[in-house]
């Protein structure tokens, strides 16, 4: 009987104990977990607050489509430098290359949506958002380097880079890509005749492509990051770039033959997103705009250096070059004149043309 009642007793005292324990262990773990909780998002809003006040950084990212031994990738380099020291450390800038971010398009499209800072593309794929940069996409308007820098750096060349901020988009400077040369994995180009059913990559710009049209090219337009392989595998024939472009990208792999045309000047302009330029201070804005004045300078220099050597460097890489006279070339493509200044969408604006010839006579 005893036995009974003590196996009883034993048993109430078992089941008070674990009833008792499961009570005190849920209320140790919630109670102190929601506490835990509460300072630990205070201590992370205060500490991210604190750093943005004591730091106040500006993290810009900034993409190209180009490699990144090209003038472009060594001139925003040059930039990030620049734009932290100018800050105080204030701003970085990480610089992505070879279509890290996506093509000119989508980094464009990602300016506008806010999901990248800084870009530097061509000129042909902004005509989406206004046909004031067309008049750079028509073919033998410029005779040198200087002259198109000229027209770049005037008041009309600034209005043209701020044309589009309204989009989204704000300039802050013209970089270069140099003039543009036809190279092909068929024949010497000499002529224009010579072109007659050579299908060549072209940038997105109808200007470029009626430019090869009327010349009997056969033009496919294509991004940067597919051409390699396209000319590798056969898909075109030929493309037309700047030397620092075939060089840096390595097309004298697949490239026998390389006609020193320069039948476009192909400028750069590097924008910020409006956006986000708008939500710096002033004095941040300022060593942004510096930074970006100073490095154009730089880049210009860094591809005029390399300029200076690179068809030698062709030569050695087995590159057949050669120059051609210009004239043919010029008269086969006055239809493009034609056809592509007016006032109608699409086309090049008379008076900026106009304004731009005037500007180069006076150089003449």
């Amino acid at each position: 009987m005893k036995k009974k009642v003590f196996a009883l007793l034993l048993a109430s005292i078992m089941v008070v104990g674990a009833v008792t324990g499961c009570q005190s262990s849920s209320g140790d773990t919630a109670e102190p977990s929601g506490e835990e909780t509460t300072e630990t998002t205070t201590e992370t809003t205060e500490s991210a607050e604190g750093e943005e006040t004591a730091e106040g950084t500006y993290h810009l990212r900034v993409g190209h489509v180009l490699a990144n031994t090209h003038p472009y990738q060594l001139g925003l380099e040059k930039m990030a430098e620049l734009a932290n020291e100018k800050s105080g450390g204030e701003i970085t800038i990480d610089v992505f290359h070879s279509s890290t971010l996506g093509n000119e398009r989508d980094m464009l499209e990602g300016l506008q949506l806010g999901t990248q800072e800084m870009v530097l593309v061509s000129t042909a794929v902004l005509s989406s958002f206004t046909d004031d940069f067309l008049v750079f996409d028509l073919p033998f308007l410029f005779n040198t380097t200087e002259e198109a820098r000229a027209v770049c750096d005037s008041e009309l060349g600034t209005e043209i880079l701020g044309s589009v901020e309204s989009a989204g988009l704000k300039g802050l400077a013209w970089f270069e890509n140099g003039f543009r040369n036809v190279t092909n994995s068929k024949h010497v180009v000499n002529k224009p005749e010579d072109l007659q059913g050579i299908k060549i990559r072209t940038m997105e710009s109808p200007i470029h492509m009626e430019s090869f049209s009327v010349m009997g090219a056969d033009p496919t337009p294509m991004a940067m990051g597919e051409l390699f392989t396209a000319l590798q595998q056969k898909t075109i024939d030929a493309q037309e770039n700047p030397l620092a472009i075939i060089e840096s990208s390595k097309l004298y792999e697949v490239q026998q033959y390389l006609s020193l045309t320069e039948h476009f000047y192909a400028p750069a302009p590097l924008f910020v997103s409006t956006t986000y330029f708008d939500s710096m201070p002033e004095d941040m804005q300022a060593a942004l705009q510096e930074a970006a004045d100073e490095t154009k300078v730089y880049e210009r220099q860094v591809l005029d250096e390399m300029n200076t050597t690179l068809i030698d460097t062709l030569k050695e890489k087995g590159v057949e070059i050669t120059e051609v006279d210009k004239a043919p070339f010029v008269e086969a493509v006055q239809p493009v004149y034609e056809n592509y200044v007016g006032t109608e969408p699409g086309m090049v604006n008379p008076d900026i043309l106009a304004e731009v010839q005037g500007m180069l006579e006076e150089m003449r």
